[in-house]
């Protein structure tokens, strides 16, 4: 029997506003609808809790004026630092509670586009000022900023070339690595510690909010991706912008595939309404921010093909010559201004530093690793290597299969880039949580059943939970890892079953027993 959707919650929702024109483009009725106060509060309340306990168990910096010397250093230390880490779980738990009664609403109808935004806006807020959360990637930007900024190459040298307080807060995994980021990021970068005077806590604020214009774009491509690939527009924006995913990683980090899924989204917006060019060049950008995007690239080139009339590879030609001339200039004009060279291509391995299962060839060469080490000692290295290795030609195979199923274009092209794009992530020889946003952020567009969102709150959950407040990976402290996998598991089932556990019947026996005593 498939899952169904409570709406139980619906008493919640007290205000009455109207759907928007979105809604209507992606099939709603305009009709009122409640606004879901009592979700969006308690989600604005955890991500308050989420800010709060960031001071002491963020990414806080090494030297901090602010949490040095002053009431909140209690936060940094100790039992302060305990109660600090616990604020941030906790606060997560109820973003986290929020978002899925927020989903139960969407699901139900009873949520329009309108109440996941300002769900958004909420959730979001908090996090602008907050010190970065579950990462460090943040200070790494900056630091490869101040590389090319004082006309160092961030390609050949890492971090550490410097002294001073952006690079002295580099995780050190990171110090000696050379940037893996495109010139249009380290132009970014660059125009970040110039407009924050390099501030170090000013910095941090200024990329989010440069960021965050990538997440505005990803917002305002949606309702048109919607039209186009038969979703839903509060379905879709609930699993992108509204997920603790985006509240905590994307924005909380903050990381830059926030700005590249949102060039992304808005270039496959433009190719699919026939502003090939546009597209392309904006697709390119995104590349230019982050090679992972050019995954997504030979499928736009099918959909401008597809609008073009002659046989088939006729039609391809006369798209992808241009195509390619586009990106030529796109990224060639990137790289002139940010005033670097192509270092970066070089540089793309560095991330394969990190070791880690989520990653599923490297899952597979750790696997083999430990059944061979029961026999004798051995380097782990050969083992993942060799998986990783095959997860690239897998990758390969998979991208070129894709791509000549999407010969028609359409939005079978972009189903089918969202696809390679998810692939990319999870073959990619290291995954990081915030990987998966990339083939999401397309996905999302297309129309999805209660049971598959449900998969998607669970992951989110879990990858979440893969790394603790302040950056280290969670991922072998087995207990940790135990809960969870039961919270990912409670979270899942809670979006299309009301009271999971059966709660509610135990409490209200225990509310009607006193009566039945005196009877």
């Amino acid at each position: 029997m498939p899952p169904t959707v409570s709406t139980e919650s619906a008493p919640d929702w007290s205000e009455r506003t109207t759907s928007t024109a979105a809604d209507q483009a992606s099939g709603g009725r305009r009709e009122s609808r409640p606004l879901p106060l009592r979700t969006i509060a308690l989600g604005a309340i955890g991500s308050v809790l989420l800010l709060i306990g960031s001071f002491g168990a963020g990414g806080t910096l090494v030297h901090d004026p602010v949490l040095g010397t002053g009431p909140l250093s209690v936060l940094r230390f100790g039992h302060g630092r305990d109660i600090a880490v616990a604020v941030v779980y906790l606060g997560f738990a109820l973003l986290v509670w929020a978002w899925v009664r927020l989903g139960r609403g969407v699901l139900a109808h009873l949520v329009t586009s309108r109440g996941v935004l300002w769900a958004t806006v909420a959730w979001l807020a908090p996090m602008l000022i907050a010190p970065p959360l579950f990462t460090r990637d943040v200070y790494s930007y900056l630091g490869q900023g101040l590389l090319a900024l004082h006309g160092l190459d961030p390609y050949g040298v890492g971090p550490s070339a410097l002294t001073g307080p952006i690079p002295e807060n580099v995780h050190p995994t990171w110090q000696t690595t050379p940037a893996p980021y495109g010139p249009l990021f380290m132009g970014v970068a660059k125009g970040v510690i110039l407009l924050a005077g390099h501030d170090i806590i000013a910095s941090v604020i200024v990329m989010r909010l440069v960021l965050l214009g990538g997440l505005v774009m990803l917002i305002c491509a949606l309702p048109g991706l919607v039209r186009h690939l038969g979703g839903r527009l509060p379905v879709a924006l609930w699993l992108v912008a509204a997920s603790p995913m985006t509240v905590v990683h994307l924005v909380g980090g903050p990381h830059n595939d926030m700005l590249m899924i949102g060039l992304l989204s808005v270039g496959t917006l433009l190719v699919l309404e026939g502003r090939h060019a546009s597209g392309i060049a904006l697709a390119s950008a995104a590349m230019a921010i982050k090679a992972t995007a050019g995954l997504a690239l030979p499928f736009l080139v099918w959909i401008w093909a597809s609008r073009l009339t002659g046989p088939l590879w006729s039609r391809f030609l006369r798209a992808v010559f241009p195509a390619v001339g586009i990106f030529a200039v796109v990224f060639g004009g990137c790289t002139l201004l940010a005033k670097v060279g192509f270092g970066w291509l070089s540089a793309l391995s560095a991330p394969g530093m990190i070791v880690n299962y989520l990653s599923a060839p490297t899952a597979v060469g750790q696997a083999a690793h430990t059944l061979v080490s029961l026999f004798g000692e051995a380097n782990i290295w050969p083992f993942v290597g060799a998986t990783r290795t095959l997860g690239s030609v897998l990758l390969v195979a998979i991208l070129a299969w894709n791509w000549w199923q999407a010969r028609e274009g359409g939005p079978e092209a972009v189903r089918r880039a969202a696809i390679v794009l998810c692939c990319g992530a999870f073959l990619s020889p290291v995954l990081l949580p915030w990987y998966t946003t990339w083939g999401l952020a397309l996905g999302a567009a297309f129309a999805w059943t209660p049971r598959a969102l449900s998969y998607v709150v669970g992951a989110s959950i879990a990858l979440v939970l893969a790394y603790y407040p302040d950056g280290e990976q969670a991922m072998y402290n087995w207990p940790f890892v135990a809960v969870g996998i039961g919270a990912a598991v409670l979270g899942a089932l809670s979006l299309v079953r009301f009271d999971p556990l059966g709660l509610s019947g135990a409490f209200g026996r225990l509310s009607r027993a006193p009566l039945a005593t005196r009877r």
